[in-house]
């Protein structure tokens, strides 16, 4: 079941970057904007604070979110952070505006179960993803929090590619509607650099116990 998220923000008239900057320094606030649904961009300052607890939560990325404003609400997907170079701060916000006839396109984390447990690990194998979230395409309504990756029976040097996913009813892959050669591979499961030397190791001495 998706979560509920609500971020409290101001709406705001002062544009530019010396705006921006007395935001952050003397208010603790940053600035971002909210964009899309056929409304002009509005402009808004975020409590800094509020935002950084928000994001301690994985789902706060890909669900949507209520953007309150004194009495009005507006719902929104995250689309954009910036955060500074080498501060643990956040610097900018894109929000963009959702309607529930309209499909969205957004990123949705991916979560790798029963790995421990599958024969390719249990045969010393190690599992390498190579994503972490992918872009689907629903309607918010079908918006998933995430998506399950079940490798219970993943054998030793199988792949599992994108198209392998069971996707949630009314998702789908945007990379797959771009045709059959962009299945790519999430997910790998091959003998770690150590099992391979052990086992090439044993191979060198049993040749040289036949010799």
């Amino acid at each position: 079941m998706s979560q509920s998220f609500e971020l409290n923000v101001e709406l705001r008239d002062d544009m530019g970057k010396g705006a921006s900057r007395r935001l952050r320094r003397l208010d603790d606030k940053i600035p971002g904007i909210v964009y899309g649904g056929g409304k002009k961009p509005q402009p808004i300052s975020i409590n800094h604070k509020e935002i950084i607890k928000q994001l301690e939560d994985e789902a706060f990325y890909s669900q949507i979110l209520t953007l309150k404003a004194g009495k009005k609400t507006e719902k929104v997907i995250l689309k954009d952070l910036q955060r500074h170079p080498f501060k643990p701060k956040v610097t900018h916000a894109d929000f963009m505006r959702i309607s529930a006839t309209q499909k969205l396109h957004t990123n949705i984390p991916l979560h790798f179960i029963n790995e421990e447990g599958c024969p390719g690990v249990k045969e010393g194998g190690v599992v390498s993803h190579a994503f972490t979230t992918v872009e689907v395409s629903c309607l918010p309504k079908n918006l998933p929090e995430y998506i399950e990756i079940d490798m219970a029976d993943a054998e030793l040097d199988s792949i599992v590619h994108l198209s392998d996913i069971v996707m949630p009813k009314g998702v789908e892959l945007v990379e797959l509607s771009h045709g059959a050669d962009h299945d790519q591979a999430i997910a790998t499961i091959h003998k770690g650099r150590a099992a391979v030397s052990e086992d090439e190791a044993e191979d060198g001495e049993e040749e040289s116990a036949e010799e």
